[in-house]
């Protein structure tokens, strides 16, 4: 926020933190921001976990009286979601802020200053679907999910030499050639997909390039270069990744058999 600042100017503004998915979005909370302006709006979910997040303790009427991160012991299992609305009131309070004990400057501490400060804080509990993508396992968990509310569209070029069943998004630009697409998935704008299979729950971003290989439920960011593997699922492919087989090396198997032995070994 403090590296933002000149751009932010005294405007209003959310931050919203990426790794941060919110079924439905944020609109009738930004319109809700909009027409009361608080000093701060915040979000708030009940969790299992509350000493792995930043907890609010409300008062008897709802209000915010006090927020605390990462505490070992949480007065409550009410959990900051990482989308905040603020006023220009913020940066004053961010400029008091010191390092806490995790030696971090802490954007609730931000919001604590404006409350000692007796600025007035709104927040929002909700109830629906609330995912904060960690690791992999959940942002494979949200791609599946925004995957299942997918309509079909192809806007690229799809040959007569390949299939596409159920859901699937081809966008302007793609081009799938020789290949099996098997929805709900997505190919971006500008992507290759040649003598390929695609399977369900998988997102291919822009000028991505698949070639001769197999991959399901995974995520691939742009321009990735996948060719001539079998079998990947459950991924995250970054930008600008190769994936290559690795070259075949002689193999061997060392064995110490006693008599009457019976074994079976793979080719």
């Amino acid at each position: 926020m403090l590296i933002a600042r000149d751009y932010l100017g005294d405007d209003d503004f959310v931050m919203y933190l990426g790794d941060n998915f919110i079924v439905g979005g944020i609109n009738d909370l930004v319109s809700t921001f909009r027409a009361e302006r608080p000093a701060a709006q915040i979000l708030l979910t009940q969790v299992a976990n509350p000493q792995e997040f930043g907890v609010a303790e409300l008062d008897d009427g709802g209000r915010v009286v006090a927020l605390e991160e990462k505490p070992s012991r949480p007065k409550s299992d009410l959990a900051l979601v990482g989308v905040y609305l603020f006023t220009p009131a913020i940066h004053t309070a961010v400029t008091e802020l010191k390092p806490s004990w995790r030696g971090e400057l802490e954007i609730t501490d931000a919001i604590q200053w404006l409350i000692d400060e007796e600025y007035r804080i709104e927040s929002t509990v909700i109830s629906g679907y609330w995912k904060d993508t960690g690791n992999v396992t959940d942002m494979l968990e949200v791609n599946r999910l925004v995957l299942e509310s997918l309509e079909p569209e192809v806007s690229g070029s799809v040959d007569r030499a390949s299939q596409l069943i159920g859901r699937v998004v081809v966008e302007k630009g793609a081009v799938v050639r020789g290949s099996r697409i098997v929805g709900p998935a997505i190919i971006g704008a500008g992507t290759e997909v040649s003598a390929s299979y695609i399977g369900p729950f998988t997102s291919i971003a822009k000028d991505c390039r698949i070639i001769d290989s197999e991959i399901e439920y995974s995520i691939v960011l742009p321009r990735a270069s996948i060719s001539g593997v079998r079998r990947i699922e459950a991924s995250l492919i970054g930008h600008d990744v190769e994936v290559t087989p690795a070259p075949h090396t002689p193999r061997a198997h060392r064995l110490v058999l006693g008599d009457h032995s019976k074994v079976q070994i793979s080719s």
